[in-house]
């Protein structure tokens, strides 16, 4: 079985299949990763698979990219883990995507300038929020591991206050909050029609890209 660590519902009806299992974290770690560690015992290999945000510049809503290995922020005693490089150099391949370290953090890099930083300390081309617990997770286990994820939202991009509050703790979608941060400031509207229309071309590019993680064409090799 393949265990899948995503954010949202929305990733996880996406990638749901047969010999798959995924858990949608939505931003709380402590559940995911009790969630990914129960289902383990099960598992063959464990791939964070997901949107993210671009920390390089070239990277467009849209585009895959694959971790090679992972930096952590708040840094973990594991600050640095290496991805399955059979697994990533096949999903690279299979996904057309670009190959380099990923950054996984705890809250949301939503500014275009914190953006910049965090590639700058890391040289990480991308960050998302569950690749550190879905790491975490395989190296207790020893199984392989791999990041693949879309980008949704460039570098020089800053995601306005209204899409940050978006996601509910279940991985949902909390319309409530949304609107609730629009009305406190309608000026965001045009960004946030910006922030859905480019996450709908990474949704889109997800479900084509959801079967290659699996055993034969971009997944590792299960026996």
């Amino acid at each position: 079985m393949l265990l899948i660590a995503a954010g949202l519902k929305r990733e996880a009806r996406i990638l749901a299949g047969p010999g798959v299992r995924v858990v949608a974290g939505g931003g709380n770690a402590a559940r995911l990763e009790r969630e990914l560690d129960a289902a383990a015992g099960e598992a063959n290999a464990i791939i964070s698979m997901g949107l993210c945000g671009a920390l390089e510049d070239g990277l467009q809503p849209g585009d895959w990219v694959v971790g090679t290995d992972l930096f952590t922020r708040p840094p973990r005693r594991d600050e640095r883990n290496l991805c399955d490089p059979q697994w990533a150099h096949a999903l690279a391949r299979a996904l057309d995507a670009r190959s380099g370290p990923i950054l996984a953090s705890g809250a949301m890099i939503a500014e275009a300038a914190d953006k910049r930083a965090a590639h700058a300390a890391t040289g990480a081309i991308a960050v998302d929020m569950e690749s550190h617990i879905a790491a975490a997770v395989a190296a207790r286990r020893g199984l392989p591991f791999a990041i693949a994820r879309v980008v949704s939202d460039a570098a020089d991009r800053s995601l306005p206050k209204a899409a940050q509050a978006g996601m509910a703790a279940d991985g949902s979608m909390d319309i409530g909050a949304v609107l609730r941060a629009l009305a406190r400031d309608p000026r965001q509207l045009p960004a946030l029609i910006r922030v859905g229309r480019e996450a709908e071309t990474a949704f889109r590019a997800l479900g084509r890209g959801r079967d290659l993680p699996r055993p034969g064409i971009g997944g590792p090799d299960l026996g």
